[in-house]
């Protein structure tokens, strides 16, 4: 299980993740069959596999699964050929989406609120916002993979991953016009202005909402509120 953390230690233009996935798939392989049979098995992992690094624990974990079920003899809706081809590129898009495009961000934003206060928490902060759910992703899923077979499938639809890529970045969104606000609170009363010109902070809060919404990447609207933030701290 803890193979899959390094799937991508000897990625190649060829065939891309297939060398670290047939690694974390090889003891698994070994147990189950010999010989000649070991070396077909070898093969049909070796094939082009390319997905989110994340998102490939369910697919490691139904395809021993699957081939347990091909060394007892019994039949499925698909082999695991299939199945690894038919799930790569889906669970890469919603890898993609909600752990490059969302947690990322959001465990930045968070970790930044604590960067304002000078706390050197603030990188561990990020760390752990965003390796708990990736780790529960790699590992746990791995698990209810081997466990369920092809119904992780189901499972892992019933998430709504892009729905909540979503939520998370509108989330990070409403949480650095939050930051943008409470700066501008405090630094209108450091000037000796009325705090009520910190409403001006408003319309800036919108535009980053509508930007989002018309596809803007939240990390960059995250690098941008951070080198004002500096600027001002600067100037």
């Amino acid at each position: 299980m803890c193979r899959c953390l390094l799937l991508q230690a000897s990625w190649n233009f060829g065939r891309l993740q297939n060398i670290g996935f047939l690694f974390a798939m090889a003891p698994a392989l070994r147990w189950l069959y010999q010989d000649d049979d070991l070396e077909m098995a070898f093969a049909r992992h070796l094939e082009k596999f390319n997905t989110h690094p994340y998102m490939a624990g369910p697919i490691l974990g139904v395809s021993l699964e699957l081939e347990e079920k091909r060394r007892a003899g019994e039949e499925d809706l698909v082999d695991v050929e299939n199945f690894k081809t038919m799930t790569m590129a889906p669970y890469g898009a919603m890898g993609d989406a909600f752990f490059w495009g969302g947690m990322r961000p959001l465990a930045a934003v968070i970790a930044l609120f604590f960067a304002l206060y000078g706390s050197l928490l603030a990188p561990l902060v990020f760390v752990l916002v965003f390796n708990v759910p990736h780790f529960w992703c790699r590992l746990v899923w791995f698990w209810k993979g081997y466990r369920q077979g092809l119904g992780m499938v189901r499972t892992i639809q019933g998430w709504g991953f892009p729905d909540l890529a979503i939520r998370i970045k509108e989330t990070t969104v409403i949480l650095l016009g939050g930051m943008c606000a409470y700066l501008v609170f405090l630094l209108t009363g450091e000037e000796g202005m009325p705090m009520v010109y910190g409403l001006l902070a408003a319309p800036l809060i919108c535009a980053g909402v509508f930007m989002v919404r018309k596809g803007c990447s939240s990390l960059a609207l995250l690098i941008s509120v951070a080198l004002m933030v500096f600027l001002s701290v600067g100037l």
